[in-house]
This record gives C-alpha cells, structure tokens and sequence, in this order.
C-alpha cells in the first residue's frame, strides 16, 4: 500500500482562531501515514506571554515556541518548521528532520485533534512546561529538553525522547526502521481538507 507522507498539524480550537482556520476537518487515524509527520499544536499562555506546543501523536515528542506575530496558516507553519529543525537539530535528530519533514512538509494539511489521550497527554507536558517558564524562568528550548524526558502513561512510562527515536531508528540506534505502527497514522486519500503550500 502507498504510505502518505504530506504534513498534518492537528490543532486545538484556540490555535486554529488565532491563525484564522476555523472550521477544521477531522481526519482520522490510517495505517497508511508516517507516524513522523503528524503532529498536534496547542495554544497556551504563561504571564501574557502567548507559547505553542508542538507534539507528535505517536511519540509526544514535544517542542515549544512563541506564539506571539503567528497570525495566519502560513506564518504558523514556517515558524512551526524552523522551531522543529532548530530544536532537533541540538537534540540529535537531525537525520529526522532531514528525512522526513524537511522533505515532505511542502504540502500541510490542518484537522482538528481527535484523540483525547493525546490531548491530554499535552496539557500535562503543558502543565510541566509552563512550572518551568514561570517559575524557572527558562526559555522555551530549554523547557523542551526538559519535558521530552519526562516518562508518560500514554507511553508506559517512557519518553517522548526515546519514543520519537524509535519511530526512525532500530533497537541498535543504526539503521531506519521499515515497519509502520498500527492506529497511528491518517488516509487522505477521501479527503479534500485545508491545504497549505509552503
């Protein structure tokens, strides 16, 4: 079977107003779609300032960023992309970026969130980043170093770090991995949603 490898950024209401993309479709979750390239972003504010979290479904790899001047879909999809190489780049996933996203990412499609697990799942490493922005007063990289290595019950207690890891590389570490997760990824193939070229 084909695997489809456009971008998706499902995000929450909040987000979507802010960026004036409201009604959002929901795409549901296929075996068809690289785990890599679907992601969900979140809106929050910590002391006026305005953040967004961007977290891989399968993995909740995470990456936090400031919202502030992100006012429509394509302003939002460049910074949401230099945040995400910048950050993998210094967190040693650079193969990642390189491989996955920079290559496919010319096409993003946008879906509301539709696995509450996952939802909830970000407002705790929202609830965790936020304990760092305010009261230890750490930049957003710093806090998305922090919260990747914290264990999650979505993920049996690993992290999102070694999770995210695994979707690219074997046991080992060397070589990219072939098989694809079940549940974990979307057909377009029916759809017609909100594009947008970058």
């Amino acid at each position: 079977m084909r695997q489809f490898r456009t971008m998706i950024f499902r995000l929450t209401l909040k987000l979507a107003k802010k960026i004036g993309i409201v009604p959002l479709p929901a795409i549901p979750y296929d075996d068809n779609r690289n785990p890599i390239l679907d992601w969900n972003a979140h809106l929050f504010t910590v002391q006026r300032t305005q953040y967004i979290i961007l977290t891989n479904t399968v993995s909740l790899y995470s990456t936090v960023m400031y919202g502030r001047g992100i006012t429509n879909d394509k302003k939002f999809i460049r910074e949401a992309l230099f945040c995400m190489q910048e950050f993998m780049i210094l967190d040693g996933n650079k193969v990642i970026y390189d491989n996955f996203i920079e290559s496919e990412s010319q096409i993003t499609y946008f879906s509301k969130i539709i696995d509450r697990q996952v939802s909830g799942s970000m407002n705790d490493l929202i609830f965790q980043a936020k304990v760092y922005l305010s009261e230890g007063q750490k930049p957003p990289f710093d806090v998305s170093f922090m919260i990747n290595k914290s264990p999650m019950s979505y993920l049996n207690y690993s992290n999102p770090k070694v999770e995210f890891r695994k979707l690219f590389f074997t046991e080992d570490g060397d070589l990219p991995e072939t098989r694809q997760r079940e549940n974990n990824v979307i057909n377009i193939n029916d759809y017609r949603p909100r594009k947008t070229k970058f």
